[in-house]
């Protein structure tokens, strides 16, 4: 037996979406939600294109997912290279203390230093509808994607590495001062010959730290022996192998000032596996503190940076700019320290045993 026929009924056209205004309009849809939800910060021109389109395509804002937005804005993205380096962390912590005590949450990415996974956390949290980023950048010569955000009127703080020419608020460290003052001390303990692994050009506080070993090296008539300088690129596998090659140099240094924490861990693992005496083969100074610095045999001389302070300076110049977003820029610098431990002395007796190799023979013999 059949069915009776039920005529079918036509399919209603769907309601055009932000994604469709955006595209007709050829801007963001980040640009497209502030002009909809009258948040300023675009260009005129832009919200001129963004208007016509709407008219065009018979828009509608979904006022419950506009709702919806509003209770999500009050979460701040936060993008770091990686959670898991100590002085991230306690960035971070500085970060959520001060947002969760204005009632504000923090949303989490890590980067791992690849732009693609900065672009791809940016997405996110435009999609997600934050109020405003903190970051670090991957690449301190080409921040475009921020400037993106910033031109769409979402609210920025750069964070440790300087974001280039981008007009944003800044937290920093002196690093090349307390580069400068890492190399000096090596110098007061007489070492002549000093090393530096470094990290790479691409960020800003490699070049920092490059450039207060250069000066330290300068201010004290030292010369400056390329053969000296390796780039370890912020990774542990960096630091090992630019700690082998020092260390493989016919006429090696007797000390060496290591750029960031990471490179420090491969650097001592290659001291480890080599058997090589610190601070009688080679003195050594990191750069930032770490947990299991001072239980180290013998314990590490860092530069201390002022990482739980970065994040709540942070966290402040963001609330404030999102209480005031056309109050001039802010650029914070914080002094790091030098934490004097065991592991760069040896220069007085280094310089000595070059000087008068039978000294190292008489000490064997003791």
């Amino acid at each position: 037996m059949s069915l009776p026929h039920s005529p079918q009924k036509p399919m209603q056209p769907s309601s055009p979406t932000m994604n469709d205004v955006a595209a007709n309009a050829g801007v963001s849809i980040a640009t497209v939600s502030r002009v909809v939800g009258g948040k300023g910060g675009v260009r005129p021109e832009l919200e001129q294109r963004v208007r016509r389109a709407i008219h065009e395509l018979g828009y509608r804002p979904n006022q419950a997912a506009r709702r919806l937005r509003e209770r999500k804005a009050r979460i701040i993205g936060v993008l770091v290279t990686d959670i898991q380096i100590p002085f991230f962390a306690s960035i971070v912590v500085g970060i959520d203390r001060i947002l969760q005590e204005a009632g504000y949450l923090a949303l989490l990415g890590n980067t791992f230093d690849s732009p693609a996974s900065e672009q791809t956390h940016l997405n996110n949290f435009l999609s997600e509808g934050v109020s405003g980023v903190i970051f670090a950048a991957v690449n301190s010569q080409d921040t475009a994607n921020f400037g993106r955000l910033r031109d769409a009127g979402v609210p920025l703080v750069a964070i440790d590495r300087t974001p280039g020419d981008l007009q944003v608020d800044t937290v920093q460290v002196a690093n090349l001062q307390a580069a400068s003052q890492a190399v000096s001390h090596f110098i007061q303990e007489g070492h002549l010959r000093i090393a530096l692994i470094a990290g790479p050009n691409h960020i800003s506080t490699a070049v920092e730290r490059q450039a207060g070993y250069e000066q330290a090296l300068r201010l004290a008539g030292l010369p400056l022996d390329p053969a000296l300088i390796q780039v370890g690129g912020y990774t542990l596998e960096g630091g090992y192998r630019a700690m082998r090659a020092l260390m493989e140099n016919p006429d090696r240094p007797t000390a060496v000032f290591i750029a960031n924490n990471v490179m420090t861990l491969g650097a001592l693992q290659y001291v480890n596996d080599q058997a090589v005496e610190i601070p009688a083969d080679i003195a050594v100074i990191g750069y930032d503190d770490m947990p299991w610095a001072a239980s180290l045999r013998p314990p590490l001389t860092v530069v201390a940076q002022p990482d739980y302070e970065i994040g709540v300076q942070a966290a402040r110049l963001m609330l404030d700019r999102i209480r005031e977003p056309d109050s001039s820029i802010k650029h914070i610098t914080l002094d790091a320290r030098l934490v004097l431990r065991a592991s760069c002395s040896c220069g007085k007796e280094m310089a000595q045993l070059r000087s008068d190799p039978s000294i190292l023979s008489s000490t064997r013999r003791r």
